[in-house]
């Protein structure tokens, strides 16, 4: 019964945190999800056409059947503009889903880029590349489902105890959004690349209160960066990093994959990836705490990558979930033709 208490205890502290904090979704695997990080990565590929699928589910072991969902897809294409430079143009859709309460989020976007070659060579390249993208939004929650401190006892939940509810304005509405990037990227050779980038969101800082007061979304700062080097003939390492910063909120996901070429040649886009990861985030007001260490893996034939990675908590909550925490899945599939044009950008 003291487990039972727990976990809803937990699940309120949950759903109070989603609901003050209004912080926005993540992926582990975020060099999968290229239109959620940045929109600057719009279109940079070395095909011409990109389709994305995500999807993570997190707390399962505490929340069962009402377990955080996440998913995401995306499409995006790159189109070239004179002799070297390249428009981007992508949509994407994704969704989220809390606990008891539904809180969920959905969300369209349209997104745009446009990269300019700013030295280099057919072989050898660097670029800048700008990014802005426009959303509209959809928030909602069941309130009839939540469950309040004055209503959990020694013997657990009881709905038919009285409490306090808040003045639901409104359950469902929409907004709309607004966000920017950059990214520099330079092509070494076949390789051997570096990437650094910074994205922007909720430039227009929206209201998404449920309750008719002015709750207006943090904006979110975004930078992130990632390189690929040879260790030796089809072993390559590939370190990433991201760091977000979103009201008090700060989080920072870094580690690294090893790619092991399959293919005939170290060249061909047939690899195997293994990588671990660790994230950590700051307590508010003040203080530092571990999050999740992170097995991934992935692996890549032609135009498909298949990535699957796992968070294993860490963080206080591993008392309610031991060493559970979320596992997370991605699809990406190329579109690729003639091209003419030399290397381009690296291969995320």
């Amino acid at each position: 019964m003291n487990k039972l208490i727990s976990r809803i205890g937990i699940l309120i502290f949950v759903l109070s945190s989603v609901s003050l904090s209004a912080q926005d979704i993540h992926f582990t695997q975020f060099y999968m999800s290229p239109l959620n990080l940045n929109p600057a990565l719009t279109g940079v590929m070395n095909c011409k056409t990109r389709m994305v699928a995500n999807y993570r589910n997190q707390w399962a072991a505490v929340l069962a059947a009402n377990a955080y969902n996440t998913y995401s897809v995306s499409y995006d294409q790159k189109i070239p503009v004179g002799r070297e430079d390249y428009f981007g143009i992508g949509g994407s859709l994704w969704g989220d889903v809390a606990g008891e309460s539904r809180f969920g989020t959905t969300q369209g976007r349209l997104s745009l880029s446009y990269s300019k070659k700013m030295a280099g060579y057919r072989k050898k390249a660097s670029y800048l590349v700008i990014g802005a993208d426009g959303a509209l939004s959809s928030r909602s929650i069941s309130n009839k489902d939540l469950r309040w401190p004055t209503q959990i006892t020694a013997a657990g939940f009881d709905p038919t105890l009285p409490f306090n509810e808040p003045n639901f304005q409104d359950t469902d509405f929409l907004y709309a959004d607004i966000g920017a990037g950059l990214l520099w990227f330079s092509v070494i050779d076949n390789n051997t690349n570096w990437y650094l980038g910074a994205a922007i969101a909720h430039l227009n800082r929206p209201n998404v209160s449920f309750l008719g007061q002015t709750v207006n979304l943090y904006s979110k700062y975004t930078i992130h960066a990632g390189l690929q080097f040879e260790l030796q003939r089809k072993i390559s390492m590939l370190p990433f990093g991201v760091f977000m910063a979103q009201g008090p909120h700060r989080s920072l996901n870094a580690g690294t994959n090893f790619r092991f070429a399959l293919g005939p040649s170290r060249v061909s886009n047939q690899s195997f990836e293994v990588g671990a990861w660790y994230r950590i985030g700051n307590k508010v007001p003040s203080g530092l705490h571990s999050d999740a260490v992170i097995l991934s893996t992935r692996f890549n034939y032609e135009n498909f990558g298949i990535g699957f990675s796992y968070d294993i908590n860490v963080s206080g909550l591993r008392q309610a979930s031991p060493a559970n925490g979320a596992f997370e899945f991605s699809l990406i599939y190329n579109i690729c033709g003639p091209e003419s044009r030399g290397v381009y950008c690296p291969r995320f």
